[in-house]
């Protein structure tokens, strides 16, 4: 059975368990787990009963779903799979690819932005301001830019306070932060759809999440009414952190 195995065939085994870990790793993030096994166990019965058991009539009922199953695959991961291909091409997926054939050292990034992010966070914490700030990674939120007012500052505490002041045109909206730069505010975001978000989390922490879903952003997220700071990436939420935590959470690469 093994006989005409060989090595690109391991390489081929290899390729695939690795890309239904990065699928399984992506649904995980949208909370449709159950889902993905749903469909695993599907085609394991679709090969038991067509190719083992050889059953005529029922091995033909799901031959034919097979046959549509990948028109259904893309209407049910549509963002899985725009979130596949965004990072694929993006700088990281480029990164990615060009490390595996030129290792190269790393070389540390400014972050020294970041202490002015967390003061700002930290004071509008203390005032119940609430805040929605993302925080730009390998894929370009452009997209997301200009559903708000394109301001390209450079980041200050006082500026990012006064932008989410309560009386303030722009506070309801989010902050898109590239580089050192605030790039806009006032973002419109996808809110996420995820079911084990907690129920007492308002539209400011869905928006953050689904955000942090379709791209490779870190979003910081400050409660209205509790004053609390959340942070989420690639998928998840933590919640009431604090201001150290948020700082580590942000330099974390």
């Amino acid at each position: 059975m093994f006989s005409h195995f060989g090595f690109k065939d391991l390489v081929d085994v290899i390729l695939v368990g690795m890309l239904l870990y990065y699928l399984f790793l992506q649904v995980k993030i949208s909370g449709l787990r159950p889902l993905f096994a749903g469909i695993l166990i599907f085609l394991v019965i679709w090969v038991l009963v067509s190719q083992v058991f050889d059953m005529m009539l029922l091995g033909s009922i799901l031959d034919q779903f097979v046959s549509v199953g990948l028109f259904l695959l893309v209407i049910l991961f549509q963002d899985e799979i725009r979130r596949f291909l965004m990072s694929l091409g993006s700088k990281r997926g480029w990164n990615i690819i060009s490390k595996l054939f030129f290792p190269a050292d790393k070389q540390k990034k400014d972050r020294s932005y970041y202490t002015a992010l967390v003061l700002a966070c930290m004071n509008m914490s203390k005032t119940n301001t609430g805040a929605l700030i993302v925080v730009q990674g390998d894929i370009q939120l452009g997209l997301y830019e200009q559903t708000g007012e394109i301001i390209n500052a450079d980041i200050s505490s006082r500026l990012i306070e006064n932008i989410f002041f309560k009386n303030s045109p722009l506070h309801d909206g989010a902050m898109i932060v590239v580089g050192k730069k605030i790039k806009a505010a006032g973002c419109i975001l996808p809110v996420s759809q995820n079911p084990n978000i907690p129920k007492h989390l308002g539209l400011r922490h869905r928006a953050g999440l689904g955000i942090s879903q379709e791209t490779d952003a870190k979003v910081i997220i400050v409660s209205e009414e509790r004053g609390k700071i959340s942070f989420a990436s690639e998928g998840r939420l933590k919640l009431n952190i604090t201001p150290e935590d948020l700082q580590q959470l942000l330099l974390e690469e």
